[in-house]
């Protein structure tokens, strides 16, 4: 078990936490979660290690081992596939002792560890994982040179996955993952058999992934059961009674302050007044939750166009050698929402590029609208940005017309604020130069957006506005994305880039999903049905639907339960007794907690039944 008692720490005289306090139970898979520059990393250099408390402990079991992908893997001449191997230390240093040693009874131990830790299928372990990151068996013998700095940090996190430490810190893994990297992450960890803690903002990540939510807000931690969006909810249920709470709370302050302030000054009424002081000295403040930060993407209008905007006969396209792409009939009208699904190496990108004419059709035709404008956002464009310059610079060398209060109003509408406008983008965060780029690819209202993994470096709340804003938009959309919850809300129609050829896909996203994670299944034989289990005993069958009715029960008693304590919380008069207020709302998160443990217990009592009756 992880725990965390009392942490404090501060960087440069701000404090990030101050008496934090949290335990992660062994095995748990955690999702880490806080507002930008809370300290989620910082807490991740606690735990690790390289950073010295100021105050407090944390204690993890001796000997464990503490995992994370803290930078990309050295370009050099070794194979991807030795590099992996390469990362569990204790294997790769028995493996060169017993080249080396002589003592029999020291050759027995090397072999009998070698076998605990089953060493021997090492190198089909750590290929099966370079796979599911996308390198092929081909790719896995290539040094590591050959590949550029994204491919390493899948690798390093390869390596990671591989050596299985106790617990695995992991900042935003999928960052450098295409979505079939993201979707074959999600179900490794699942399985994953030691402790993970995960920093993310990929919200399908957090609701299939893990158990739990580790919340950092106001420099504390709060644990909470269940995936991101059960936490949401429970965390919006929350603050709206502390909001209530604080509402009704000022409410009898300023009656009380009232009084005083009236009566203070007179004799017959001095006691009163007195008394009333001390009431008011004795109240603990509730304070109202700080309202969330309101995120938003402004898109500008484009005029209509009539459809199509785009259409393809016959198209190939690729670069020096063969064609990527071959064969491409596709038409785009103004209104699709269209997202490019393919393995990684398919050409996803490729034909990104030859939509936005960055690339030139190698054979066939392609007739675009006449006024037709493109708005193209691709992660490296956010490299690309001038770093010695602000943003509102940037904007300026586009519109050297405007004037600055509407160039800065651009900026606003992208959630860069006074302040951002006016710092280097050297020293923005990996958000604000994403959003900087989302605003240089939309200012000349485009009737197409073409986005290649526009979520990178946004925070839950940024995608969630610019779900918002391509919802709204009124020009065609091109999606290439590894995050599930944007390719959900926002497209509407799926083409499948692979084998050098783009088809529409008739399935949805989740039948994809699950193709993806059959993998090499889905073309296995048939294996030989096994004989049935035999039928249960007549009372055993009593005996589960006896428990699957107890469980129900236990439900509804509990959900009364929560239904009364939420119309008692919901009463005005009960926040001019605090303390009573405290108690209640104990009892509450109690009863909540209570509840969900009960639809767990009722949950594996009927799938016990149900496997029972077929």
């Amino acid at each position: 078990m992880l725990r965390i008692r009392d942490i404090t720490y501060s960087v440069e005289g701000r404090p990030l936490f101050e008496g934090a306090s949290a335990a992660i139970p062994a095995g748990h898979k955690v999702g880490l979660v806080g507002a930008n520059g809370a300290g989620k990393t910082t807490l991740f250099r606690l735990i690790r290690g390289e950073l010295a408390l100021e105050g407090g402990s944390i204690h993890l079991p001796a000997r464990a081992k503490i995992g994370g992908v803290a930078q990309e893997v050295p370009s050099s001449s070794t194979s991807l596939l030795d590099t992996v191997l390469a990362a569990d230390e204790e294997r790769a240093a028995l493996l060169a002792e017993a080249e080396t040693a002589h003592d029999p009874h020291r050759i027995a131990d090397i072999q009998h560890r070698l076998a605990d830790i089953d060493a021997w299928s090492a190198e089909g372990r750590a290929s099966a994982i370079l796979n599911g990151l996308g390198f092929d068996l081909a790719d896995q013998r290539r040094p590591c040179s050959d590949f550029s700095g994204g491919w390493r940090m899948r690798v390093a996190l390869a390596g990671v996955l591989f050596a299985q430490p106790d617990l695995l810190l992991l900042d935003e893994p999928t960052n450098y993952l295409d979505l079939e990297g993201a979707l074959w992450l999600e179900s490794y960890l699942a399985k994953y058999p030691h402790t993970v803690i995960i920093i993310s903002h990929d919200r399908g990540l957090l609701n299939r992934a893990v158990g739990g939510i580790l919340h950092l807000e106001n420099r504390k931690l709060t644990f909470w059961n269940g995936p991101y969006d059960q936490f949401a909810r429970q965390r919006a249920e929350q603050r709206a009674v502390q909001a209530a709470e604080a509402k009704k709370q000022a409410a009898r302050r300023e009656h009380l302050q009232s009084f005083v302030d009236r009566f203070k000054a007179k004799a017959s009424k001095a006691v009163q007044a007195q008394s009333r002081v001390k009431m008011l000295e004795k109240m603990s403040p509730i304070l109202a939750p700080e309202e969330a930060k309101k995120v938003v993407f402004t898109f500008p209008e484009p005029e209509q166009l009539s459809p199509p905007i785009i259409n393809m006969e016959g198209a190939s396209v690729g670069y020096e050698g063969p064609p990527v792409l071959k064969r491409l009939t596709l038409r785009i009208d103004q209104d699709d929402r269209i997202a490019l699904l393919g393995k990684n190496g398919e050409g996803k990108s490729t034909l990104s590029k030859l939509l936005a004419g960055k690339l030139a059709p190698a054979g066939g035709q392609i007739v675009r609208s006449s006024k037709l404008r493109i708005g193209y956002f691709a992660q490296h464009q956010v490299d690309e940005l001038y770093i010695d310059e602000t943003p509102l610079q940037h904007i300026q060398r586009l519109r050297p017309n405007e004037g600055q209060p509407k160039l800065r109003a651009r900026l606003a509408g992208f959630g860069l604020g006074a302040d951002q406008a006016d710092t280097v983008v050297a020293r923005l965060s990996g958000g604000q130069k994403a959003r900087l780029s989302l605003l240089l690819a939309t200012i000349d209202a485009p009737h197409m957006l073409i986005l290649d993994e526009p979520t990178n470096h946004l925070d839950i709340e940024s995608r969630e506005a610019l779900v918002t804003a391509l919802t709204e938009y009124s020009g065609a959309v091109i999606l290439v994305s590894h995050d599930m919850h944007l390719l959900g809300l926002v497209a509407d129609r799926l083409w499948l880039v692979k084998g050098g050829a783009v088809t529409p896909y008739e399935g949805d996203l989740e039948s994809y999903r699950a193709e993806l994670l059959a993998g090499d299944e889905a073309v296995k034989p048939a294996e030989k049905p096994k004989d049935k289990a035999p039928r249960p005993s007549r009372e055993a069958m009593l005996a589960l639907r006896a428990e699957v009715r107890k469980c129900e029960e236990r439900l509804a008693k509990l959900n009364g339960m929560r239904d009364q304590l939420a119309t008692k919380l919901a009463r005005p008069e009960l926040y001019e007794r605090p303390e009573e207020a405290v108690v209640w709302q104990k009892k509450y998160a109690e009863v909540m907690e209570g509840l969900d443990r009960a639809e767990d217990l009722w949950v594996k009592a009927a799938e016990k039944l149900e496997a029972a009756e077929a």
